[in-house]
């Protein structure tokens, strides 16, 4: 009776996607007990707009085409689909979608919002692991309040660290490893290998997304990271003013060259909301839009400068924790959205290669 219940919800498209529950991957449970069944389904949107309508159309397909069924509820869940490819399966088991989270230049906030995103995919119901690749300085273990180490565990013969776990995020961070306010004096090829073992020598287990937080720039790291897996995709964090779309161009520029799509850009320090409510654009308006069409991607979302992003950050419960509904974490929220949609929605499509090669 399962095999025919997945067969009819393979004639069901999921709304937003358009592709059949089955294909996606999207059959998460199907309960049979007596004349009633149970079944739950992913959905890109959790807040997709008619529930009632697609479970009656459910509900109704599988009572007439199955006749020992007479009840039928639905529940769905966050549906992520799976960036399919060997090599990062390989080294990263069980992990879904690997994400860089980036900038051509420092002091955009990129930290910031590399949390702030990891937390909002997590209250979206995303299983979600950050590791803080900006080796030179980490700031993961201060914006989350972090003051362990992690543990070594055996993992089917193998020496293993487990990630810490804070607020529902799993964490690596070289900031675990080394004492406060000791420098990383470490040459390219150190570093890069350090990034290495956060992927390959970390028990990250099963994860719907890994995001990266990466060094400011085009150098190393971001090198080895995407010669290493296959990454899902990169999100570029910018400010609206020129000097600072200049440095996020060759960011985008340097991800298109090794083969890694742009998910979008992420407009931080947009504006700031006078008590008055109006928007002042103190770094200038509308440079991430502009970027965004620039290069035919989406602009996931434009953050205001809010006194309470930097100062829940510095107390190490950042803003989309502390206070999920302000302004700014329902900004965050929908920049979550629009980027699980884009991740979606690249890994039903056919991979276009670039056309452009690394030289090394």
């Amino acid at each position: 009776m399962e095999q025919k219940i997945r067969a009819i919800l393979s004639q069901i498209q999921e709304p937003i996607l358009k592709k059949d529950f089955a294909s996606l991957g999207f059959i998460y449970d199907i309960i049979i007990k007596g004349d009633s069944v149970k079944i739950r389904l992913g959905i890109t949107d959790t807040e997709y707009n008619d529930f009632p309508g697609i479970r009656n159309r459910i509900a109704t397909k599988v009572v007439e085409e199955i006749k020992e069924i007479k009840k039928v509820d639905v529940d769905f869940m966050l549906g992520i689909v799976n960036h399919e490819n060997k090599q990062k399966d390989s080294v990263l088991p069980g992990v879904k979608n690997t994400i860089a989270v980036a900038s051509g230049k420092g002091g955009v906030g990129k930290s910031t919002v590399a949390v702030n995103l990891a937390a909002a995919l997590s209250l979206e119901g995303a299983k979600v692991g950050l590791i803080d690749a900006d080796i030179y300085g980490p700031s993961i273990p201060i914006m989350l309040g972090i003051n362990e180490r992690p543990r070594v565990v055996k993992h089917n013969g193998v020496n293993k660290m487990v990630p810490i776990v804070q607020y529902g995020i799993k964490l690596m961070s070289i900031g675990f490893l080394i004492e406060d306010n000791s420098a990383v004096v470490w040459r390219g090829p150190m570093a890069s290998s350090a990034l290495k073992q956060f992927m390959s020598e970390v028990l990250w287990e099963d994860l719907d997304f890994l995001l990266f937080d990466m060094p400011p720039g085009t150098g190393d790291i971001q090198l080895t990271l995407s010669q290493t897996i296959p990454l899902t995709g990169s999100v570029v964090v910018t400010t609206p003013q020129e000097i600072s779309l200049s440095d996020a161009r060759k960011g985008h520029n340097m991800f298109v060259k090794v083969n890694v799509p742009n998910l979008g850009f992420i407009e931080n320090m947009s504006y700031y909301l006078t008590p008055e409510g109006k928007k002042e654009f103190i770094f200038g308006e509308g440079g991430g839009k502009k970027i965004a069409d620039e290069f035919g991607v989406k602009l996931l979302g434009e953050i205001p400068i809010d006194t309470e992003i930097r100062v829940t950050g510095d107390s190490g419960k950042p803003i989309m924790f502390s206070k999920p509904d302000s302004a700014s974490g329902k900004i965050f929220k929908g920049i979550a959205k629009n980027l699980i949609h884009e991740i979606n929605e690249k890994n039903i499509s056919p991979a276009k290669p670039s056309g452009i090669e690394l030289i090394v």
